[in-house]
């Protein structure tokens, strides 16, 4: 059985703790790999190995840097299908959906690639007499990540690129339910020519989340994961005097407007519930129909979800995979088969669906529930899979105040013709990123990336122009010389005096 180590120091690390975890074909539910957990002495290890090479990356040129950036994206874009590959057959989703998660991470790779402009400094001369005050930015040191299983490429691709771009050195903990993704980006990484102990991994449980927390050598940490969670990593962190950025879960709403096209919309809700089985944060798990929109919007998106095929992630003709587990695919039906009693129609249930000769794989699927209660636990929870709800307002101020009281905040839409409305939606609502007619508004790689409430612990999004300034502390320098005319020894300038 093949086994996932550490990458530490430049170099494949057996594990020491004697702790594996099973890694499953979610399509199979067969136990294809094992990985190594980490201990806290191999968590130290990692964390000693990026301080020493700090002391060395944080002074290496820009232009140091940014070759070894060009040179790495040139191999993950030659290697995209190597590791969708590794994606589908770890996390299930399919082909296509496993390469669009390349193609998103390779982005922050080239927002790296031009790291010289993202931190240039400021110069204002003669603030006083010959006093000129600079403010420039410097790396923080030794940071980690700790990133989740729905995105085992890309949300590392959001973190240790740009930050080692700042001169910054990292330790990254990938999901253990797939974890190959992440050895195989710091294995690229050091073809590319990246030096020893810029880049670790190390693959664990809470046992080495709770070390990098602590360890007083590193300096911030960046979390994807779900909310409980990431209240936790910012509490913790914090308290041992880290900087921190910790996204945490959503419950993403798609306000239908009377006037929207409904054929646009209903695709709009299926690509962006179903896609990636639902296991994406920024997912539209809740559509609130506005007016008399709400029947023959349900009917135009259970015509199209009846159609979806689903299967195995490396069949071409599948549309949907199965989800990560299958004690994830369990709790995923709890909602549905639970939904009517709490008040809900059940239009779409997917709880009873096999696929032919992958019996024992984690299979559902499509859902679609109308008419939802705000008091259901499938509109409350964030349930992580294909599962849509459908709620119904009146008015666009009912809708709006429906959004605005979820306790999330992370992502939302409006689907209108009416430009003044979707100026109105984008203005109050209370979340960090809106799509108007675009389902699923993930910033490019040059925008940041980040929810409100308790979608976001922390003061900075991630990538972009927050992920820059998240990875660095400024500095500001006040400088005064005297002119040489003034004394000393003689320059030959003429004297003021």
């Amino acid at each position: 059985m093949k086994t996932v180590n550490h990458w530490i120091g430049g170099k494949s690390v057996e594990g020491t703790s004697g702790t594996y975890g099973p890694v499953t074909d979610p399509a199979t539910g067969a136990v294809t790999t094992r990985v190594a957990f980490a201990g806290v002495e191999e968590v130290d290890a990692a964390v000693a190995a990026a301080k020493e090479a700090y002391a060395t990356w944080r002074t290496s040129s820009l232009a140091t840097r940014t070759s070894v950036l060009f040179a790495y994206r040139a191999l993950l874009d030659a290697r995209r299908e190597e590791l969708a590959r590794l994606i589908t057959a770890e996390h299930g989703k399919v082909h296509a959906d496993a390469l669009g998660e390349v193609a998103r991470g390779l982005e922050i790779v080239e927002l790296a690639c031009g790291i010289t402009t993202q931190l240039k400094g400021e110069l204002s001369t003669e603030v006083s007499g010959r006093v000129d005050v600079a403010a420039i930015r410097q790396p923080l040191g030794v940071v980690a990540g700790i990133t989740p299983f729905n995105f085992p490429a890309m949300v590392p691709m959001w973190m240790f690129p740009l930050a080692i771009a700042c001169g910054n050195t990292f330790v990254l903990k990938p999901s253990e339910k797939d974890p190959s993704a992440a050895i195989r980006l710091a294995e690229l990484a050091a073809e590319a020519g990246l030096p020893d102990g810029v880049l670790n991994v190390v693959n664990g449980d809470r046992t080495a989340v709770d070390r990098l927390l602590e360890h007083p050598d590193v300096a911030a940490v960046s979390f994807v994961g779900s909310t409980p969670i990431a209240r936790h990593i910012h509490a913790t962190a914090s308290a041992h005097g880290k900087r921190v950025q910790a996204l945490g879960g959503a419950k993403n709403h798609m306000l239908v407007l009377p006037d929207a096209d409904l054929d646009a919309a209903a695709d709009a809700a299926v690509s962006a519930a179903y896609g990636s089985a639902g296991e994406r944060c920024m997912a539209i798990s809740a559509v609130v129909a506005v007016g008399g929109t709400g029947d023959e919007l349900v009917a135009r998106i259970r015509e199209r979800a009846e159609k979806i095929k689903v299967g195995p992630g490396d069949d071409p003709a599948s549309e949907m995979g199965p989800l990560i587990t299958a004690a994830h695919r369990d709790k995923v039906a709890s909602y549905v088969r639970g939904a009517a009693a709490q008040g809900a129609e059940v239009v779409l249930d997917g709880t009873g669906l096999t696929v032919p000769g992958y019996e024992d794989g984690h299979w559902i699927g499509i859902s679609l529930l109308d008419k939802v209660p705000v008091t259901a636990d499938a509109y409350r929870d964030e349930i992580f899979g294909p599962v849509l709800c459908v709620l119904r307002a009146e008015t666009y101020e009912e809708g709006l105040a429906l959004i605005n009281a979820s306790p999330w905040g992370n992502g939302t839409a409006v689907f209108t013709r009416d430009g003044g409305a979707a100026r109105r939606f984008q203005l109050e609502v209370e979340a960090g990123m809106v799509g108007v007619n675009v389902p699923i508004p993930v910033p490019v790689g040059y925008h940041s990336f980040g929810g409100w409430k308790a979608s976001l612990f922390g003061d900075h999004h991630v990538y972009g122009n927050d992920g820059v300034h998240f990875y660095t502390r400024g500095k500001v320098i006040t400088t005064r010389w005297p002119d040489p005319a003034d004394g000393g020894v003689d320059l030959g300038f003429p004297s003021h005096r």
